[in-house]
């Protein structure tokens, strides 16, 4: 296992049922190794809005239903595990390609980013103009992937050095947000905006 709150492994064991990965399969699991299964949001593979309220995290969580083995009593500690039981719906394999110490990533600020890609039409083929506000850990794998997928993009920040690290990643523009030129010279450029910044601002 990488530690972390994404489980990265290679499966040593299979159960009798188990058709989607074998022993020897390099693997990853997000942040939720198991839900009700059951509600509508389940059901449509959004276990994360799992109506039961209670999905399962690999990390900090009990085991509330029977779809995995271990001990019920036994809190879930992530990638900090030496091993895992997970249900095989919520795993994906790793190509060969991409080493376990780089998948974690992928996993966790990679999906965080893709999501919302995807939610709002932007992995569909039409060419957009993607905003990424905050360039730290999500910010520079959002930039990474928009631009991947085609995208101009414009990386905002509040401190402008860090221009060239936005623009080695992927952003053709920059914008300073705390500097009224430059957010007035980005007035109206983009279709999509994608905000990694929690504080307030």
């Amino acid at each position: 296992m990488v530690p972390g709150h994404e489980l990265i492994g290679t499966v040593t064991e299979v159960g009798s049922k188990v058709t989607r990965v074998k022993v020897g399969d390099n693997v990853g699991v997000g942040v939720i190794k198991d839900s009700c299964l059951d509600c509508g949001a389940c059901q449509g593979g959004d276990e994360q809005y799992c109506e039961a309220g209670n999905n399962v995290h690999t990390y900090n969580s009990m085991k509330r239903y029977t779809h995995i083995g271990g001990n019920p009593d036994t809190q879930n500690f992530g990638g900090y595990s030496a091993s895992e039981v997970v249900n095989e719906r919520f795993i994906l394999k790793i190509p060969d390609a991409i080493p376990l110490t780089q998948a974690g990533p992928i996993l966790c600020a990679g999906i965080t980013l893709y999501d919302p890609l995807r939610h709002w039409g932007a992995t569909k083929g039409k060419k957009m103009s993607v905003g990424i506000v905050g360039i730290g850990g999500l910010g520079t794998m959002g930039v990474k992937i928009a631009k991947a997928l085609g995208h101009t993009v414009t990386a905002i920040s509040t401190s402008a050095n860090k221009e060239a690290l936005a623009k080695q990643k992927g952003a053709e523009n920059f914008v300073v947000s705390t500097n009224a030129e430059s957010m007035a010279a980005a007035a109206s450029t983009l279709d999509l905006i994608l905000n990694t910044v929690s504080a307030d601002h």
